[in-house]
């Protein structure tokens, strides 16, 4: 049997959490082996190696350390960095999940290289080209040899856009995720820590760059939390970028209960007792549908336009929400095994052409 060699790379927090629902999966096999490669880009402790410790998976190989700087700053040293850990590492295919800085540098550096790469939760449009994250997906997608979607809505998207080739339906492979920490995170002593009563409180989080580089907009993100905390409490855990903009502002975030960020298990287990979610975090959303907790989105558009369809979110200045059901289109929790499995059918049939006699 032919073992491939994938390499993964991650360096945000949520893409920590897809990678852990794939290293779990690679180790239980034995036709493929995962380098795990973290650029830097999420590096402190709260938002980087908590994770690692809490999803049971090793730490990386590679660490390239690369952090702080403007976009186009840190994504080139990234670009140069995993340029060569592919070329010392010599895998066969390239795993970028998510939408940030550390997915379209291992894209770039895959393709320039001609190394496959797949694009884990590929197909994700907010249709909002002033997000640096809707570039990194959009770029993303058509460097990538297989596209491997999380809903039929990202596959139309990936259509639109002329790319049917190695488009796949694989599911969500956050909901791979969720359903892993809801076991783990029930020892989580979180909400008594914080003197919470269970189904009393909110979850709130703040952290894209065009809700914090802009005073006005910080300014309304908080005036619209604490409207709602009249009623209830709600906990707000700072993303680092966010406290620095706050600090720097001197603005005044009471009453929202504000607290250091937390690590995945504990913040599931927030979500389990919440009564509702405000949040700008794509994943977030997600995670508050899959926990049956109603969410306010604090953008003007989401990539999860299912979870408004089916009235479990809706946006910050948008209408009510719609009509409640549930939400087939994420699939049935085994998404990253469906990924490996069309990872490894891919390569078989990539090396069978490559050891072809040629005509």
């Amino acid at each position: 049997m032919t073992r491939f060699r994938m390499l993964t790379i991650v360096g945000a927090r949520p893409q920590f959490v897809k990678a852990a629902a794939i290293s779990r999966a690679a180790a239980a096999r034995d036709d493929i082996e995962e380098i795990l490669l973290h650029t830097g880009q999420h590096f402190d402790a709260a938002m980087s190696r908590v994770f690692f410790d809490e999803l049971g998976i090793p730490a990386p190989r590679l660490n390239l350390g690369i952090h702080g700087g403007r976009h186009g700053e840190m994504t080139g040293r990234m670009l140069a960095g995993i340029e060569e850990a592919i070329l010392a590492e010599r895998p066969d295919i390239v795993l970028v999940p998510g939408d940030t800085n550390s997915t379209l540098a291992g894209a770039l550096a895959a393709a320039k290289l001609q190394v496959p790469v797949a694009h884990l939760e590929a197909g994700l449009r907010s249709f909002n080209r002033a997000m640096p994250e809707e570039l990194n997906r959009v770029l993303t997608d058509h460097l990538s040899a297989l596209l491997l979607c999380p809903t039929e809505t990202a596959i139309a998207n990936l259509r639109n856009e002329g790319i049917a080739t190695g488009v796949h339906d694989i599911g969500d492979v956050m909901y791979d995720a969720t359903l892993f920490a809801a076991s783990q995170a029930r020892g989580s002593t979180v909400p008594a820590r914080l003197g919470l009563t269970e189904g009393r409180y909110a979850v709130a989080t703040v952290h894209r760059a065009e809700n914090t580089d802009r005073r006005d907009s910080l300014v309304a993100i908080l005036d619209f939390l604490k409207q709602r905390a009249r009623d209830i409490k709600i906990v707000l855990p700072l993303h680092p970028r966010t406290a620095q903009q706050i600090a720097r502002w001197d603005l005044d975030p009471e009453p929202l209960a504000v607290c250091e960020p937390f690590g995945y298990l504990d913040m599931h287990r927030l979500l389990q007792s919440a009564v509702a979610v405000y949040t700008d975090s794509g994943g977030l959303q997600k995670e508050a549908y899959f926990h049956r907790v109603p969410c306010v989105t604090l953008r003007n558009e989401t990539e999860w336009v299912e979870t408004v369809a089916a009235g479990w979110n809706r946006l910050w200045n948008g209408p009510d929400y719609a009509p409640r059901r549930d939400i087939a289109a994420y699939g049935d929790g085994h998404a990253a095994e469906k990924a490996l499995d069309l990872i490894v059918t891919y390569l078989e049939c990539f090396a069978k052409a490559a050891s072809a006699p040629s005509s």
